[in-house]
């Protein structure tokens, strides 16, 4: 299923698109650094590419995470890495102010799963004219997310995207219902798999959540196996010294072997 997406390139090679990044950006010279490889796989393998990087992380479980480096700053940064690498970007807001100030230096606007129900945000993003990608409620079905779509669509975009992040299962951990990537794409718009957030354990006792990164691979398997259109991987070169969410990051040098994997596995459903 297509989209218009500016600047994204390699939409011919038959290739599921990309969504890959830090989970927050941290500073200009890792964002850069990340994109350049990125760039350089996305390249190598014709996969079309978004960088993802969020400007600030609003959803924390304690005072002290961290939660951006400011956030003029860290858009800017998001924007030179589009410019630089003639890339689009994407980064998730949470405010229904926060659309317009993001849509002025980024391509795709992005929901989160707790938000994916709120109206007024929703109606905000699809009000910019910016590609809106919404993540759906790890509470939510995937029927309900056509109501979602729905509210984007009746606000005269038609540049939408969902995204699956996994289910809740109990207090502290995720499952993916893979029936929902079939049951989303009947709404006739791409549909992501959240690789890495499905594989978080949040609301852990210390306040940090946690996440089984072992199981990635398993999981992007299964997501293109499906009919995925699209990705989405937060990656890191040092994970574990990442500022936020690095329990579930792919550390960004086993990027590239992982998706040499999931082209094959395309080519043989095609």
């Amino acid at each position: 299923m297509k989209i218009h997406i500016p600047k994204l390139k390699h939409t011919e090679s038959g290739n599921f698109f990309l969504m890959a990044g830090p989970c927050a950006i941290e500073g200009e010279e890792m964002a850069m650094g990340i994109a350049e490889e990125l760039v350089r796989i996305s390249d190598r393998l014709q996969i079309p590419l978004i960088f993802k990087g969020s400007y600030r992380k609003a959803n924390r479980s304690r005072k002290d995470s961290f939660t951006g480096i400011g956030d003029e700053k860290a858009l800017k940064i998001l924007a030179k890495v589009g410019q630089t690498f003639d890339i689009p970007t994407v980064t998730d807001i949470h405010e229904t102010h926060e659309a317009a100030m993001a849509a002025e230096y980024v391509d795709v606007l992005q929901i989160p799963a707790f938000l994916c129900r709120q109206t007024d945000l929703l109606i905000a993003a699809a009000q910019t004219g910016k590609v809106v990608n919404i993540k759906k409620g790890q509470f939510l079905s995937g029927e309900s997310m056509k109501f979602a779509v729905e509210k984007i669509q009746e606000s005269g975009n038609n540049n939408v995207i969902l995204t699956d992040r996994g289910n809740s299962f109990g207090y502290s951990d995720l499952v993916v219902d893979f029936r929902n990537i079939t049951i989303m794409r009947g709404n006739q718009v791409p549909v992501v798999m959240d690789v890495t957030h499905s594989l978080q354990q949040p609301n852990q006792s210390s306040g940090v959540t946690g996440g089984r990164p072992a199981l990635i691979e398993t999981i992007a398997k299964a997501a293109i196996a499906v009919g995925a259109d699209g990705l989405f991987i937060e990656t890191h070169p040092e994970p574990l010294t990442a500022r936020s969410d690095g329990a579930n990051m792919l550390p960004l040098a086993e990027l590239e072997g992982l998706m040499r994997q999931l082209i094959r596995i395309r080519e043989a459903i095609r």
